[in-house]
């Protein structure tokens, strides 16, 4: 008789397997090789019944054979084929000469790329992708041509930025025969006929009871990132519902990521919320003790394998432009400003790291709000000079802020050029105004918020060049922006200039804007190289950190001129700081 290592069966009225009895050393190698399972558990050990891990327990089950009834070995081998010819059949989608079916609903004229085409058909069989190719490959497209090509997915629910519902709706309608429909409120109304329904997601919370209906098909977010906090807020729970209700979900974002990789788990749970588990299992299987990933590129390709995850590059589809100049420019700045807020700085700085623990954290948010305003002001007017060169060499701008008091400046010192706004504090007509404003060549300046940037399309047949004059903590954010420009239709080489200070928040945030990116990118572009992972905890931080520092540099200096004045005190308070 065959000997055995332990008991498979299945369990929750076949619904998931529960793994018991195991010998010690099978125990050991099992949660080696299925990490979601609790390292400290003694059994029994459950997964979930999917078609992955009925291959992986089919493969486990070749070398360490368990107990298991003929009929559960039969639900475990069908599961395990199913997934073999699953695999087999996305993976003939992928492959360069594949044939796609005609895709009807298109207006004359219009065509669907190759590359698109295979998308669709992943979205059709798997019914959930995100769809992470790099900006400019026509993201928006494909979720247009998917709607056309199944007719199970309508009417669809699609989720977008405030400013992106008219683009959306206009490029639906450009490109298809499909009728599309503005939601015009944030509470239900009598819906008009229609195949597509464009919500703005600052609308979806007063829709969930519609939602909760399955009136809707299928879930298109632009974006998703937006939604990275997860269904702990209003418009994640709304969401969710909404994931909830419908057959298809499709998300369409190049930067997935925005901060650091466990964000990933909150986006994937509007696109296919089984693939990395529970958040207890995902955190098993791929955080470290730090909260970061512990190996991004296993979990980019992992990602990929199981077709959840569909990227490509300009490169990969032909679509070959010249490549990004991103230049970092130290520019003057108003040291005045910045020394402003220093004895403010100082004290928040301190509080951030010896206050209670909610102290602690208003007090850090506090001075990441405080010295990056005063940054971006401090080096404002030599922005607005930076930006003057530009336009009198014939170069429209597109030009990069996030504070108020940093436009004000802007305007101020650039008046005679009647920059456009696109920014928070606009509606979204007016944004498209001021947007038709810069396109038309009335102004050559458009100042944009550095979160307004993504999906904003057509700039890049505009101009060529973006100034970002203050920074942002993500690198994400920055890439979006600089897409808007390097993007098929662009006839010139993209220039993006950093403007950046030699004090405040700008250091920092230079710093930790390397640390982002490597750990994004090797998610999202696992193939792509190696990158320096830094294991920094926080953000914000490192300008506590930043001013923690200058202080003792200035009891130094006051400590060796023999100066009697407050400062002369200062390593005492840093020394209980660390003690």
């Amino acid at each position: 008789m065959r000997r055995t290592f332990g008991e498979l069966r299945l369990i929750k009225d076949g619904k998931a397997w529960e793994v018991s009895r195991l010998e010690p050393h099978v125990a050991i190698r099992f949660k080696h090789l299925f990490p979601r399972v609790p390292k400290q558990s003694a059994g029994p050990f459950e997964l979930p019944r999917d078609l992955m891990v009925a291959a992986d327990l089919e493969w486990f089950l070749a070398r360490y054979p368990l107990h298991l009834t003929v009929e559960d070995q039969a639900a475990l081998m069908a599961g395990k084929d199913l997934f073999d010819i699953q695999q087999a059949e996305l993976e003939r989608i992928l492959l360069p000469d594949y044939v796609a079916p005609t895709i009807p609903g298109l207006r004359e004229g219009q065509v669907i790329r190759h590359y698109q085409q295979q998308a669709i058909e992943l979205v059709r069989r798997r019914r959930g992708l995100l769809l992470g190719d790099e900006g400019g490959l026509g993201k928006t497209y494909t979720a247009a041509g998917f709607l056309c090509a199944e007719p199970g997915a309508l009417p669809a629910a699609v989720v977008v930025d405030s400013h992106m519902q008219k683009q959306w709706r206009d490029k639906i309608q450009a490109f298809t025969n499909l009728k599309v429909h503005i939601i015009k409120q944030a509470k239900p109304y009598d819906l008009p006929p229609a195949d597509v329904y464009v919500f703005r997601i600052s609308q979806i919370l007063g829709w969930t009871d519609i939602f909760a209906t399955g009136f809707f098909r299928a879930m298109i977010v632009d974006e998703p990132q937006s939604l990275r906090t997860g269904t702990g807020t209003a418009k994640g729970g709304a969401a969710k519902v909404l994931y909830e209700h419908t057959l298809y979900h499709l998300g369409l974002t190049a930067t997935p990521i925005y901060n650091y990789g466990v964000e990933m788990w909150n986006v994937m749970q509007f696109i296919d919320d089984t693939v990395l588990g529970s958040y207890e299992d995902f955190s098993r299987e791929w955080v470290d003790n730090r909260g970061h990933i512990a190996d991004p590129k296993a979990l980019g390709t992992y990602l990929r394998e199981q077709h959840v995850m569909l990227r490509r590059l300009k490169s990969d589809v032909g679509l070959e432009l010249p490549k990004v100049s991103r230049i970092v420019e130290y520019v003057d700045y108003d040291a005045k400003a910045v020394a402003s807020i220093e004895e403010m700085a100082r004290r928040l700085a301190i509080r951030a790291t010896t206050g209670a623990f909610v102290e602690r954290g208003q007090a850090a948010r506090e001075l990441d709000m405080m010295v990056r305003q005063a940054t971006g002001v401090s080096k404002a007017k030599s922005v607005a000079q930076f930006v003057r060169l530009m336009v009198a060499a014939g170069e429209p701008v597109l030009l990069m802020g996030w504070h108020r008091a940093v436009y004000e400046i802007l305007l101020e010192e650039l008046k005679d050029l009647r920059p456009a706004m696109y920014t928070g504090s606009e509606t979204a007509a007016k944004k498209n105004a001021e947007k038709d404003r810069f396109m038309s060549g009335d102004t050559d300046v458009i100042i944009m918020s550095l979160r307004s940037g993504a999906g904003v399309d057509d700039l890049q047949h505009r101009c060529s060049v973006v100034i970002f004059g203050e920074l942002d903590w993500s690198p994400g954010i920055h890439q979006q922006v600089i897409w808007r420009l390097d993007r098929e239709g662009q006839e010139h080489p993209v220039t993006a200039f950093f403007l950046v200070s030699e004090e405040g928040s700008d250091p920092p945030i230079m710093d930790v804007l390397g640390i982002k990116a490597s750990e994004a990118r090797q998610i999202v572009d696992p193939h792509l190289g190696v990158e320096r992972v830094d294991d920094d905890m926080s953000n914000v931080m490192r300008l506590v950190e930043r001013y923690l520092a200058k202080i003792g540099g200035r009891a130094k200096a006051s400590a060796t001129s023999g100066d009697d004045s407050p400062q002369s005190t200062m390593p005492t308070e840093q020394e209980e700081l660390f003690n």
